[in-house]
């Protein structure tokens, strides 16, 4: 069995690389073959009318990016994905997460869709800011769509900083959201891997409303109860995804979703929490390609 872990060409960071490093270690472990292989690489290409792949004798890629051509191209040329292109497209655009977990009956902040504007000569219309200040009041947060790590995310205190941020975000997509006070600082990450939730951690601010590692913050394990891990798995499923990190909020009535993370890094979790999460992750994908061959 040989698989290819595809990483980013631009953003390969300590912090990035540790998960396909240690998928590699615990592959091998099993008795299989994991590649790490750099989009630099250019894998895919269209030529002479047809889907050409570097990749081809490659039995399955776990996708480490969030290129969606790379990925269109990977299920095209009839590749297993680990996660998929709905799963990590999906993810990727917060705005679209929560699109596609409404009505499902999942816990989720009141989140409004921002105007996407395309003309950089216009200003921010006085009636979206009214309609942003009805909804939502003060404190609020604003988030750009596309980031990760806390980046692109804004709490707003009164209507200068809303008017500063809805210019500085106009011609990007974008939500507006209320801001969770109860949970300041402060979430649950779960990872989830097939239908199983393997455990919680709390991070903790070390001041920023933003509770990221990867901005000070500390982390400490939580035990997950079962209605929890239910609730996550099941967020896993509507979104099609094998593997993910779900963050969650603390709300007056209970835990509510911030964002979900399909490449979700996973160093931090493991050192606090002490589980294996790319043994579990690994184990997934060779037991999910075993049960496809039958």
């Amino acid at each position: 069995m040989k698989g290819a872990a595809l990483v980013n060409a631009y953003y390969q960071t300590e912090e990035i690389m540790y998960q396909p490093r240690r998928l590699k270690e615990e592959f091998a472990a099993l008795g299989a073959e994991l590649e790490i292989v750099s989009a630099e690489a250019f894998p895919f290409l269209v030529e002479n009318g047809k889907l050409c792949s570097a990749l081809a004798d490659c039995d399955f890629i776990v996708f480490w990016d969030k290129d969606k051509y790379l990925l269109a191209a990977a299920e095209a040329r009839g590749i297993p994905t680990f996660n998929g292109w709905f799963g990590v497209t999906t993810c990727d655009d917060k705005m679209l997460t929560f699109l596609a977990l409404a009505d499902h009956g999942i816990p989720m902040p009141k989140t409004l869709p921002g105007l996407l504007c395309y003309r950089p000569e216009r200003s921010v219309l006085p009636a979206a800011v009214a309609r942003v200040e009805q909804e939502f009041g003060y404190p609020l947060v604003v988030k750009e769509s596309y980031g990760s790590l806390g980046r692109g995310d804004y709490l707003v205190h009164d209507r200068g900083e809303l008017l500063s941020v809805m210019e500085q975000v106009r011609m990007k997509p974008h939500l507006f959201q209320e801001f969770i006070r109860e949970s300041a600082g402060r979430d649950l990450r779960v990872i989830v891997v097939g239908d199983e939730a393997l455990g919680g951690m709390v991070r903790i601010s070390g001041g920023d409303f933003r509770s990221n590692l990867a901005r000070g913050g500390r982390s400490e394990p939580y035990p997950v109860d079962e209605e929890t891990a239910a609730l996550a798995v099941r967020i896993a499923k509507i979104l099609k995804l094998d593997y993910c990190g779900i963050d969650f909020l603390f709300g007056k009535d209970g835990l509510t979703v911030c964002e979900v993370n399909s490449n979700a890094f996973f160093m931090g979790f493991e050192h606090t929490t002490g589980i294996n999460v790319a043994k579990k992750y690994a184990e997934h994908i060779l037991r999910t390609l075993d049960a496809r061959r039958k």
